[in-house]
């Protein structure tokens, strides 16, 4: 016989498929309706190795974390049903930090479809909204088509989530298979020529110009271009909302990160500047403080918008200067050209610059006991140590006073999703292993995915997590005393004792109080390795730096 006529079972072809593409790690919760495929993967840990969690949520949170460190779409695989509406937490995060990623979910078998059958959902109405493409596998044998194309999908333009059905039944055909694909790589486009003569006319004649670096889809060499381009040109670089990975945060041409409460030396920038270029990000709500920093649909400034996909561009803003472009080739170009406006926007950048250290230096908000705690961690931490954290006002410690300094190292969701710093850490711890990873979180973040302390210690992975424990909701607490003062609603929280909670999963564990104690702690955990856990009780009237309930 032919080797060409041998047939497989299809849950087999599916997975050949993935690691044919280079997919070295899934994530996911096992469920019954793709029973096939857990069994195609078994055996094969060497290539490809299942990490299985608790919920699915933190599966596809996971997956996500994979997919921004290592520009590879992150997989995970869930059941129908719950299963895929838990695992909807993760899509969404990818779809609004264009991600790349692929959810797998079992279905219903074919004869059973439109029948409500058990757990049964539509999932192209279900995911419609947040995905690039959802689709259902009907027929094995173009199994690898659909992969394929997920893959481009994924990666391509705007990255960011696909979501692929598999009918149980059909995870059992044998099929004849088809000659293996090759390895798919991120398309590559650069911007037309009389967009960049256009832009650089306009940085020829600016005063103030500054970029806003954001987005999904950057590169290790888009990000070193970045800073050619910055330092070639003498341009500040700021970045939008939780991007400040995109340049080394110890770079004299970088000044900050538009956050959710404003940077008031960033604001004063933004308003000042008369060219911005953004290089990325879509300059949302967050970046943007709800549209008010830059206001829709004419800007008074000169814009012009780099974004991987055309109908992205001008759909708030109305741009000056339109270049379609990935921002590692636009990066790379700009990096090449020389000097446009030889010393004219140097004294701008060094005050930006200097402003930014000041707003960096802890000792800015007083008696704060979060502050210095943050900044040692700049002090001690490898340089490509990873950050990963979820939402909660907690993350306004770690945005001001931790310096970012390597691609990669900042994993957060710019969706504000809950939940999302410790699966993102063992995304992280995952994908990569030679780095240390540390997960942050406030209680109420840490409690949506706390039982992901088990898949951390079931795969032995090496993290780190540190919660700051104030017993309550504390942006929402926020919200409450700024809108409605005394009037105290659903905001308090009665929690663990952590420590506890965490030693019986088997983490080293420490509780702190000020700041030599989280030196010790953070040595200590440091020094041990594995799973542990360092709990920070905040006083209840600390609710964000310098910021304090009267």
């Amino acid at each position: 016989m032919k080797h060409d006529t041998l047939k497989t079972r299809a849950a087999d072809h599916l997975v050949d498929q993935l690691v044919a593409q280079g997919i070295d790690q899934v994530y996911g919760v096992p469920g019954e309706s793709y029973l096939p495929v857990l069994d195609a993967l078994h055996g094969r840990e060497d290539v490809i190795r299942y990490v299985t969690f608790r919920q699915e949520g933190g599966a596809a949170m996971a997956a996500d974390a994979y997919g921004k460190l290592t520009g590879k779409p992150g997989v995970c695989f869930v059941t129908r049903g719950p299963g895929a509406t838990n695992a909807s937490a993760g899509v969404h995060v990818a779809f609004q930090d264009s991600t790349p990623m692929i959810l797998f979910i079992g279905q219903v078998a074919r004869n059973m479809t439109e029948r409500e059958a058990f757990q049964e959902i539509d999932y192209r109405r279900m995911f419609g909204q947040m995905t690039k493409w959802v689709a259902e596998i009907d027929d094995a044998s173009r199994i690898q088509e659909f992969v394929t194309r997920a893959m481009r999908v994924a990666i391509s333009g705007r990255p960011g989530p696909v979501v692929l059905s598999l009918p149980e039944d059909m995870l059992y055909d044998e099929i004849v298979a088809p000659p293996a694909p090759a390895r798919i790589d991120v398309p590559r486009y650069a911007p037309a020529p009389d967009a960049m003569e256009a832009l650089k006319a306009r940085i020829a004649t600016a005063k103030k110009p500054l970029i806003i670096a954001g987005g999904g889809g950057w590169t290790n060499r888009g990000i070193a271009a970045l800073a050619k381009f910055a330092e070639v040109q003498n341009l500040p670089v700021a970045v939008s909302f939780r991007s400040q990975a995109l340049m080394d945060n110890d770079h004299p041409n970088y000044v900050g990160h538009f956050s959710v409460g404003q940077t008031p030396y960033l604001a004063d920038a933004l308003a000042d500047s008369d060219l911005l270029i953004a290089i990325g990000p879509r300059l949302g709500e967050m970046t943007t403080a709800g549209y008010t920093l830059l206001e829709p649909p004419v800007l008074k400034q000169d814009l012009a918008h780099v974004f991987p996909a055309g109908e992205e561009i001008g759909r708030v803003y109305e741009p000056t200067v339109s270049l379609v472009s990935d921002t590692e080739s636009f990066c790379s170009a700009a990096a090449a050209w020389s000097r446009i406006a030889p010393g004219t926007f140097s004294e701008r950048t060094v005050e930006l610059r200097a402003q930014y250290e000041g707003y960096n230096n802890p000792a800015t908000v007083g008696d704060d006991p979060l502050a210095p705690m943050f900044a040692h961690l700049n002090e001690v931490l490898p340089r490509d140590a990873i950050f990963c954290n979820g939402a909660g006002n907690y993350s306004g410690w770690l945005h001001r006073f931790v310096r970012y300094r390597a691609p990669g190292s900042q994993l957060a969701p710019t969706s504000g999703s809950m939940g999302y710093g410790l699966p993102g850490a063992i995304g992280a711890a995952t994908a990569a292993p030679d780095r240390e990873v540390y997960a942050f979180a406030g209680d109420g973040c840490f409690m949506m995915t706390c039982q992901e302390l088990a898949t951390a210690m079931h795969h032995d992975l090496n993290l780190t997590v540190i919660v700051i424990d104030n017993s309550r909701y504390g942006t929402i607490r926020a919200h409450q005393e700024r809108e409605y003062p005394k009037r105290i609603s659903g905001t308090g929280l009665t929690n663990p004792d952590f420590v506890a909670f965490a030693a019986s999963f088997g983490a080293g564990t420490a509780r702190v109080h000020d700041l030599d104690g989280f030196k010790s702690a953070l040595a200590e955990a440091r020094a041990r390795k594995g799973l542990n856990l360092i709990e920070i009780p905040l006083d209840h009237g600390i609710l964000a730096p310098g910021k304090r309930l009267d």
